[in-house]
């Protein structure tokens, strides 16, 4: 029987923050190969790892327990979902090689110049971002697991959140839907199937930087119910008679 390790009080807070976001990942949960984890949660709808190779989530019948299971050495992201909000988890399984967040960082310092960043058991990092390259090596930054995102405090110009909004819009056109800008916040919208609103808020995840205020109007489009229209309908054949069951023709009499 495998190890258990079983974890109580991931608040709503935690697990689905008042904004959605994107990179950095809201926590970083830690593994081992072959051994499983349980997380109580307050409420959640469903759950998506990204490589399943990995670590594989499993939401328990009739309860919001999560049930995460390491399976190879390595990282991967789990998207949780629920009430329209929506979370992002780094799992780390085993001790993969972990890349050093200090050359992005430095990178990170050149391209925004207010950059304030501490690192140690109080992280936290604050930055003006007010052009494409501060944006860009941010992104970088935080796709490592050097900060999570309630360590963050970002300040946006508005023409880098219009090429933000840009950057989303690529992303969700393929998928039929769209975003727009409400105040500070993103409307996406249209209709789907829930495949395509996984792939959705992916899009949002990886293409954005830090917190933002997301209003998913995503209307989930279910495929419809199997259906008979795969069996063959009767078709009525008109059969021709044998000859053989046929009467004998009459034979004529001459007069």
């Amino acid at each position: 029987m495998s190890a258990r390790m079983y974890v109580v009080g991931a608040l709503l807070a935690l697990l689905v923050p008042a904004r959605a976001h994107a990179w950095p990942v809201d926590l970083v949960v830690p593994l081992e190969p072959g051994k499983e984890r349980f997380h109580k949660l307050d409420t959640v709808d469903w759950v998506q790892v990204a490589d399943a190779s990995v670590a594989d989530a499993e939401l328990l019948p009739g309860s919001n327990e999560l049930l995460l299971t390491g399976q190879k050495a390595g990282r991967t992201l789990l998207l949780l979902y629920a009430g329209g909000r929506f979370a992002v988890w780094s799992l780390t399984v085993g001790s993969p090689p972990r890349e050093d967040p200090a050359p992005r960082l430095a990178a990170a310092r050149k391209a925004c110049p207010d950059l304030n960043a501490t690192t140690g058991t109080e992280r936290s990092l604050s930055a003006s971002v007010k052009d494409s390259a501060c944006r860009l090596a941010l992104l970088e930054l935080l796709k490592t697991d050097a900060f999570v995102a309630r360590e963050l405090e970002l300040t946006f110009d508005l023409p880098v959140l219009q090429e933000q909004l840009a950057s989303l819009g690529e992303g969700l056109e393929p998928l039929g839907l769209e975003a727009r800008y409400s105040g500070a916040g993103v409307v996406v919208s249209g209709a789907g199937s829930p495949e395509v609103h996984r792939k959705a808020l992916w899009e949002l995840f990886h293409r954005s930087v830090g917190r933002v205020p997301l209003d998913d109007q995503i209307q989930e489009v279910k495929p419809p119910a199997p259906t008979d229209a795969g069996v063959p309908a009767a078709v009525e054949v008109e059969r021709e008679i044998p000859v053989e069951v046929l009467p004998p023709p009459k034979k004529s009499r001459k007069r």
